[in-house]
């Protein structure tokens, strides 16, 4: 009996699935049995039209095919290909041996074409630690299915094209490693996006230099100002001067949007920034859903996660926030499955001082002092704890507005100064890592503070009567700060700087 192999993504591990045909002699049909949904029993239609419109011959008896380990549950359109592929080797219509230790997925339609599948990457690296080093997969999800190693690809367009290659048929397909592929593939990585430049956005140095640190070491940001101050333009111009995404990155960033997004074959080369609105619902944010997906706080995995008008957010959205900017992983349990999903990103959100936006501002505030505080009092202390940078953004001068001159340094030479930043704390820490993201026993090891600098922070941490969380997060922050000026030693006047960043977060809102 044929057995062709075939993923799917199976609560946190997923699971191979052997596709095993039989036929006896009863009134034609076409059974699917091994927990099968909806999606899948409806291939038996997909695949009688796609063997009609290829004349590939549809055996005319009963057709049972068997999805191993039944007691896992199949979803989705990805097996189609793989039971056309058994019913082909049990009717000798193709040779076995051709698709022996090799998975094959993708959906089917009506006119025989091979469609893009979601969730290829997870599939294949699933394969890869079963030790199946070869794969059959649509042309659609060549992209991103080239970013994996160590595994031959064949990439079809059609069951017709398909069928005669596995038939024996000489065809332009073949099996190809895959790093040759993704040799090419590289060369797009790093290609331009429409951004903001940060020199375009008129004053405001204080805010600029402060995103320049949080980009060289992965802090979070909180600005706080009026309306119509920049904070939105700021916040959106930040992904421009981050780092180019690393080879692994490119390839975790896009398995995850494949998971969750509409265009699940695309490749994503830039870093994500998701910006959700203030009414998004916690699923949405956190992730999970009846059958688990990633949301949005995963989609800006290795990217920037913007909160607009952040105290406009339901209090269950803003709480929930806690695990994944603390560990930079979010924990999604619900009755069928519990995963884990990464959620490394840069936090940016934006404040008004007041529900009206005018507060200790030169415009009159229409706010009464307990509709001031009651939106104070929105965002808790544990969630403004784990903030690193709070700045003020002021009102600009109108008559700059209209400048045509850049203002300061621009988005390519900021972006410059926080790679070398960036290198030096990979070359300390001797993997990837950024200072806000290293453990606090780590950053002890590799601070080098002066006595004077020590002194300084100490007498602060004091005065200021701060957590121990925040006290490390200045310590952090000092770090990249020196490190942004190729300082081995951490000094007073780094010190000094990350202080001005840690305001006690109710003068801020």
């Amino acid at each position: 009996m044929p057995h062709v192999k075939s993923t799917v993504i199976d609560s946190a591990e997923g699971a191979i699935v052997d596709v095993e045909c039989k036929l006896s002699n009863n009134l034609p049909s076409l059974v699917i049995v091994g927990l099968a949904s909806k999606a899948v029993d409806e291939a038996k239609d997909r695949i009688r039209a796609a063997f009609a419109s290829c004349n590939i011959r549809m055996p005319q008896k009963r057709i049972t095919i068997n999805l191993a380990p039944a007691d896992v549950q199949k979803d989705g359109a990805a097996l189609d290909l793989a039971i056309a592929v058994a019913i082909l080797a049990e009717t000798k219509q193709v040779k076995e041996s051709a698709v022996r230790n090799t998975v094959i997925f993708g959906e089917l339609g009506l006119d025989g074409m091979i469609r893009p599948v979601r969730g290829i990457i997870g599939r294949l690296e699933l394969a890869k630690r079963h030790g199946i080093q070869k794969a059959i997969v649509p042309k659609g999800n060549t992209p991103q299915a080239a970013l994996l190693e160590d595994i031959k690809l064949l990439t079809a367009t059609s069951l017709k094209d398909l069928y005669r290659f596995l038939s024996g048929e000489k065809t332009d397909l073949s099996f190809t490693p895959s790093v040759k592929l993704r040799t090419a593939q590289q060369n797009n990585l790093s290609s331009p996006e429409d951004t903001i430049d940060i020199a375009q956005i008129t004053g405001q140095q204080q805010a600029k230099r402060a995103l320049e640190i949080a980009a060289a070491g992965g802090h979070n940001v909180l600005l706080n100002g009026p309306p119509g101050t920049g904070k939105s333009m700021l916040a959106k111009a930040f992904i421009g001067i981050l780092p180019d995404m690393t080879h692994e990155e490119v390839l975790e960033v896009t398995h995850l949007h494949s998971l969750a997004t509409r265009q699940y074959d695309k490749l994503v080369t830039q870093r994500p920034l998701r910006a959700p609105h203030h009414s998004a619902s916690e699923v949405s944010v956190i992730g999970g859903g009846q059958t688990p997906k990633p949301g949005e706080i995963s989609l800006s995995h290795r990217g920037v996660l913007f909160f607009d008008e952040f105290p406009e957010f339901k209090r269950s959205v803003v709480e929930a926030l806690r695990q994944p900017l603390e560990d930079k992983v979010v924990s999604v349990s619900r009755a069928k499955a519990s995963i884990d999903y990464p959620a490394d990103f840069i936090f940016i959100a934006t404040s008004n001082p007041c529900p009206c936006g005018y507060y200790g501002t030169k415009k009159a505030c229409e706010c009464s002092p307990h509709a001031v505080l009651r939106y104070r009092q929105k965002l808790s202390g544990p969630i403004t704890d784990r903030i690193d940078l709070y700045v003020d953004v002021h009102e600009v001068l109108h008559e700059k507005l209209l400048h045509n001159t850049l203002d300061g340094d621009s988005s390519s030479i900021v972006k410059r100064r926080v790679e070398l930043a960036r290198k030096t704390q990979r070359q300390r820490y001797k993997h990837s890592t950024t200072n806000a993201g290293t453990s606090n026993q780590l950053i002890k090891h590799h601070i080098h503070l002066s006595p004077a600098a020590t002194d300084m922070l100490n007498q602060a941490a004091k005065k200021l009567d701060i957590s121990a969380r925040a006290y490390m997060k200045i310590v952090k922050v000092a770090r990249t700060i020196a490190d942004i000026d190729n300082s081995e030693q951490t000094k007073e006047q780094h010190i000094s700087e990350a202080l001005q960043y840690r305001q006690p977060a109710q003068q801020l809102l």
